[in-house]
């Protein structure tokens, strides 16, 4: 089984995707930018070779250089779980003419507008919306869907550049702020609490399912620095409360017409306890969730991913024996990290049932919170009851300073 894998090192958790490929027996091919001596060791090792293209952003080219020498290498798979290249995995494989996944399909993945429509016309629940592409397009959709609205990218990922916009000057603001993006979605603003619903498929069919809830919703952490964010993936998804959203994401798989891979879905629970779809992509999810849901299940999910992908078979048995809380923490002030408070404290009262802390060593500099939800460190914590589990989780969010200088 040769699979030829692009962006086998970034973002991070592609590294290890790329272990799983092998270690279900894959000779895996590497396609990205940087080269081969500058990729992580972990990488390296479970590549059997590796492609350097100019740019993975220019598509065009970058189909002409990855199709030339996948001629030659014969791949069986030709895989991507990095969203801004799913559209190029769909592509190559249409011009070498093999299964997976095709390019109509990942664009209705891939652009909101395009994959809200698809949904719409299923008779699925979407937010009302618009694809804009100037100021008095913005405005007319914005009178026409009502205030509040939601503005992000079309094809956009995880909460950048999303806005909640309440009337007319705070839309001019936003549109100044998003002016880069040729164009955008602009849609009803749900209120309502928001959920993930990410999914293993086979064939378009769920083998494996979970759900996490953020706290608070991405676009709060998103847009304000002083937030921890959060977010809690649950040990058993099949309860009632949640499985409103389980259904409405089983259906919009099959709307859009899911092979074998990832999905990552967020979703909406609004106060009357209708399901309101958010967005999708068929990719993994990032900011520790695949992470999260090993440590719920005590199975690696990034092999049986790779098993899913190159076998149609996933072997492991979901455990579901813990709800697993991560946290995001930024740090106060600018500059270098000059002191971190509560740490020991939190290790003392959480013992075992704190699973990883990774904080920025002192003397690092302060990373940028708009860029990166990782912040300046994260902490994973897990326990088989809820309310233990957040508890354990606000704790750990009001003990942890960090500080910078």
């Amino acid at each position: 089984m040769k699979v030829l894998f692009i962006s086998p090192h970034y973002p991070e958790e592609m590294q290890d995707f790329t272990r799983g490929l092998a270690e279900v027996g894959a000779q895996v091919y590497g396609v990205g930018e940087l080269p081969k001596a500058a990729l992580p060791a972990k990488v390296q090792r479970h590549l059997r070779d590796y492609l350097q293209i100019p740019s993975l952003f220019d598509e065009d080219g970058a189909v002409r250089h990855i199709v030339q020498a996948a001629r030659r290498i014969r791949p069986d798979r030709v895989e991507c779980l990095w969203e801004p290249c799913v559209v190029l995995a769909a592509r190559v494989r249409q011009e070498l003419g093999m299964p997976g996944m095709s390019p109509d399909v990942a664009i209705g993945f891939r652009d909101k507008p395009i994959m809200k429509q698809r949904l719409f016309d299923a008779d699925l629940r979407v937010p009302r919306f618009a694809r804009v592409r100037t100021a008095r397009e913005a405005f007319e959709a914005a009178y026409a869907i009502g205030y509040p609205v939601c503005v992000k990218p079309v094809a956009g990922a995880g909460s950048a550049d999303t806005y909640r916009v309440g009337d007319d000057a705070e839309l001019r603001a936003v549109l100044g702020a998003v002016e880069r993006h040729p164009e955008i979605n602009l849609e009803e603003f749900i209120e309502g609490e928001e959920f993930t619903y990410d999914t293993v498929c086979i064939n378009g069919e769920p083998v494996f399912e979970s759900v996490a809830q953020y706290f608070p919703k991405p676009m709060e952490g998103r847009n304000n620095e002083w937030i921890t964010p959060a977010q809690v993936v649950f040990r058993d998804p099949y309860q009632p409360a949640l499985m409103p959203g389980i259904e409405l994401g089983r259906k919009v798989l099959k709307a859009l017409g899911m092979t074998t891979g990832f999905t990552h879905m967020e979703w909406y629970k609004k106060p009357n306890g209708e399901a309101v779809f958010g967005e999708i992509a068929a990719r993994s999810p990032g900011g520790k969730l695949v992470d999260q849901m090993n440590f719920a299940n005590d199975f690696d999910l990034y092999r049986e991913t790779a098993r899913a992908i190159c076998w149609k078979s996933f072997e492991a048995k979901p455990q579901r024996r813990y709800h697993v809380a991560a946290l995001f923490k930024r740090a106060m002030g600018q500059g270098k990290i000059r002191r971190i408070e509560g740490l020991e404290e939190i290790k003392q009262r959480l013992g075992p049932s704190l699973v990883v802390s990774d904080l920025l060593p002192i003397g690092s500099n302060r990373r940028d919170w708009r860029q990166t939800l990782l912040s300046d460190g994260y902490m994973i914590l897990r326990h088989p009851d809820f309310r233990t589990c957040m508890d354990m989780m606000r704790f750990a969010i009001s003990t942890l300073r960090i500080h910078a200088g």
